[in-house]
């Protein structure tokens, strides 16, 4: 059960109504207490973005995560099953793969015990000369593992509730801007690191209030007045129906199957999902904490070749050179304006309309920390 986090004199009223709510505290940006507290109360007990079923193609494939202190990997079974372990060897604790590659079977750099690809323990030097060494009671603790629209997750917690459950329409949603999703293979991934709280990322991607301010090229490639947000349990969606114009400032492209401007999702706890218009596309920008002041973003690009078209590889260097630069600029001066003394809290700013302006997909993702941190919400 996590402890309250009361509030503190000077604190103004966070509200369940967006409409009425003032911001979190600046401390739940700062205090490494409460990035203590997530660990467990966020990370460890929802699903979160490992990577595409492209890089698990054959037996053996794998690849490797950590979520905050907590190291996973997943490989792919001689029977083409997937199989999430926690990365850890049952002798004495090394970790046993890195990074991601191939093997037959799984081997500890430091005693050599092996595995198979199911967990199972295959060999333990000298035990045959231990008394009542079993191995039985040394197989790999499982992880729990969802693949959806071709990524996968994993979730610490093994009595959590399906994503598919707990995601209603987004499947749907996603299929619809990107109906060949199933096609797509893993292309590249962009790694940035921000010298940022991993929220004040996710606050930023929530809100086009400050697009026509910071991204004039986004917003020569998007229609903005077609542009709306909606939140829907644990996913919010950010859908522009028309793009402005083909031949933009951002990247030059062709409609593709679907007609629009831009679709994006986000999906708690830190992931967010993209597919711009033209040839089909997708991409997922993850926000890992790195300390309480510290980002490590990775965007993976998912696209119908390893190799991208011109148009791919523009929207590409776009989003790496151009959008996530700006984005990053913005964050890492909003951090350092948290640490204030001038500064606690603001204001959402949500309008009757819930128009491109509107923040109230901020106030979405924010009540969901507060709730999950043991924050005060006003009803």
């Amino acid at each position: 059960m996590t402890n309250p986090i009361k509030k503190q004199p000077g604190d103004m009223p966070f509200s369940a109504q967006s409409e009425r709510s003032f911001t979190m505290p600046a401390r739940f940006y700062t205090d490494s207490d409460i990035y203590d507290t997530e660990k467990e109360a966020i990370f460890y007990n929802n699903w979160c973005y490992a990577g595409h079923i492209s890089q698990l193609k054959n037996s053996g494939d794998y690849i490797t995560i950590k979520i905050h202190d907590q190291n996973i990997f997943i490989i792919k079974s001689k029977t083409g099953e997937l199989n999430a372990f926690y990365n850890v060897c049952l002798h004495r604790g090394h970790e046993l793969l890195s990074g991601e590659g191939k093997t037959n079977t799984i081997v500890c750099p430091y005693h050599a015990w092996s595995y198979t690809l199911d967990g199972k323990l295959k060999v333990a030097r000298n035990s045959q000369n231990v008394e009542d060494f079993n191995k039985c009671d040394f197989t790999l603790k499982s992880v729990k593992l969802e693949v959806f629209c071709g990524l996968v997750f994993v979730n610490l917690d093994p009595d959590s509730q399906s994503l598919k459950e707990l995601t209603g329409d987004l499947e749907q949603e996603i299929r619809t801007y990107c109906p060949t999703v199933d096609e797509l293979v893993f292309a590249q991934r962009d790694r940035f690191e921000v010298d940022c709280n991993w929220k004040v990322m996710i606050d930023n991607f929530l809100e086009c209030y400050h697009c026509h301010v910071a991204h004039h090229d986004f917003v020569d490639l998007v229609d903005m007045d077609s542009y709306r947000t909606e939140t829907k349990g644990i996913y919010s969606a950010q859908i522009s129906d028309a793009p402005k114009s083909l031949n933009n400032k951002a990247f030059q492209f062709e409609k593709g199957d679907v007609d629009f401007g831009y679709a994006g999702w986000f999906l708690w706890p830190n992931l967010t999902i993209w597919i711009y218009p033209g040839e089909a596309n997708l991409s997922v920008l993850q926000m890992n904490p790195n300390g309480v002041e510290g980002t490590v973003e990775f965007q993976d690009w998912f696209i119908p070749t390893e190799q991208p078209s011109e148009q791919l590889k523009q929207a590409m260097d776009y989003q790496r050179d151009v959008l996530q630069p700006e984005d990053i600029t913005l964050c890492e001066s909003v951090q350092k304006g948290l640490k204030s003394k001038g500064y606690n809290q603001g204001r959402f700013m949500v309008d009757k309309g819930k128009t491109e302006l509107s923040e109230h997909a901020v106030h979405h993702f924010q009540n969901m920390v507060m709730k999950a941190v043991g924050g005060e919400i006003e009803e």
